[in-house]
């Protein structure tokens, strides 16, 4: 499956990317602009925190399904998302400890983009696309097929609002290698977002509306 390998390359390249973010901190992109650290309700922060929630939730249901069906396929792709997004979450958070700021904020999720009202955070759903946790229950319960076309489908709604966010960063964010790392992130996820559809459509279903 072609996917593995670039899932491995991109997670190889993420943790590249975070040797880099010594020299983001201290001179904004690393190419001598003389860009600050980031402040607390920067784009760049902001974006940091909330894609760290939006992955880990990400993480999650993939461990769920991962657990709930045999099939190679849905198995092989959970673990290549829980991966990757485990490993990106880590160097969101590594990079606000750099930066000497807070992991949570006062502010609504997405606020940073201007949206800080878009999500209503009802049954846990805190920014568009992630599952409400009625949602992560039932995916704990079902088993299968069932199981491999609700994740694929939650997974679908998910990287659709990891995208939208992403590319609010690479829009806004002033760290380079944070810009790089959002960029990968939106070709990553509508990648993944292609390869799923294909998934349910095998499966006799197809994203939800």
């Amino acid at each position: 499956m072609r996917h593995v390998g670039w899932a491995a390359g991109a997670a190889a390249a993420a943790l590249v990317a975070a040797g880099a973010i010594t020299y983001a901190v201290a001179d904004g992109d690393g190419s001598g602009s003389g860009t600050r650290t980031p402040a607390a309700d920067s784009a760049d922060a902001g974006f940091a925190r909330d894609m760290a929630v939006h992955h880990q939730q990400a993480v999650e249901m993939s461990y769920i399904v991962r657990d709930r069906t045999k099939d190679t396929e849905v198995r092989r792709l959970a673990y290549d998302i829980a991966q990757t997004q485990a490993n990106q979450r880590g160097m969101l958070l590594g990079w606000l400890d750099l930066w000497e700021l807070p992991k949570v904020s006062a502010d609504a999720p997405m606020t940073w983009m201007g949206m800080g009202d878009m999500a209503s955070g009802k049954d846990g759903a805190l920014m568009p696309g992630m599952a409400t946790d009625a949602e992560m229950k039932r995916l704990g319960t079902l088993n299968g097929k069932q199981a491999e076309v609700f994740y694929l489908q939650l997974m679908t709604d998910h990287h659709k609002g990891g995208i939208h966010m992403a590319e609010g960063c690479v829009a806004k964010c002033t760290v380079g290698v944070e810009k790089r790392l959002a960029q990968g992130m939106v070709d990553a996820q509508q990648s993944e977002i292609t390869m799923m559809a294909d998934m349910l459509k095998a499966r006799g279903a197809k994203p939800r509306d």
